[in-house]
Parts: C-alpha cells; sequence; structure tokens
C-alpha cells in the first residue's frame, strides 16, 4: 500500500541545497525532468509525539556516530550549531548553504530501521 515517505525542503537557493545533497552527503539522485532533483534518503522512521498546539512536522537526519559525522563533514566545509545531550539522543543541527539549520541525531533510544 504505503512504498516510501517522500520529503520537501522548500528554498530559495534550492539550487545551492541541492548541490550540497549531492556533493556533501552525498545523497543519490534522480533527475525528474529539467534538472529538477529528487534524492535517495537513508531509511527512515517516523514518530508521532503529543503536542498542546497545532500539528506540525519535523525533518532530522540520523547517524550512529554524531562525532564521526560531524568531523566528516566539518572537513568538507559544513558548520554547526554546538551539540545538545537529548533524553533521546545527541542533537546538533547543521547549516545549509541557504542558512537554513536542518537538524542531526544520534540516537540513544531503540530505532525502527533494521
Amino acid at each position: 500500500m504505503i512504498t516510501g515517505a517522500h520529503t520537501v525542503i522548500y528554498s530559495e537557493s534550492a539550487e545551492e541545497v541541492r548541490a550540497f545533497f549531492r556533493d556533501i552527503l552525498g545523497f543519490g539522485s534522480v533527475d525528474a525532468g529539467g534538472g529538477w532533483l529528487v534524492f535517495a534518503l537513508p531509511p527512515a522512521e517516523l514518530a508521532v509525539h503529543p503536542s498542546d498546539g497545532d500539528s506540525s512536522h519535523e525533518l532530522y537526519l540520523m547517524c550512529e556516530d554524531l562525532d564521526a559525522t560531524m568531523a566528516e563533514l566539518s572537513a568538507k566545509g559544513v558548520k554547526f550549531q554546538p551539540v545538545t545531550e537529548q533524553r533521546w539522543g545527541k542533537l546538533t543541527s547543521l547549516t545549509l548553504p541557504d542558512g537554513a539549520q536542518l537538524g542531526l541525531y544520534e540516537p540513544s533510544h531503540a530505532t525502527a530501521i533494521t
């Protein structure tokens, strides 16, 4: 029935952000036409949390070793926010070429990814 999930990042610097996902993060892609890249993502999981307000969505990339991932990406010029320890893992965010922040974390909880 459901075959996958499609995530969208909106940016005023779409070309630069696409190049970041292609060249820095190394995500494979297909050209959906006219240079419009659609990227393959690593395996994903979905969590549903309670909310006291309006419903919303968030996107985080996950890694097995945050320190090693940050070191590898820092060597490619990626900038990060300070790491914080959360009850569910180590959290930072990386800066996209348009200045937006994208969450990155090393989970300390069991994951649904096999």
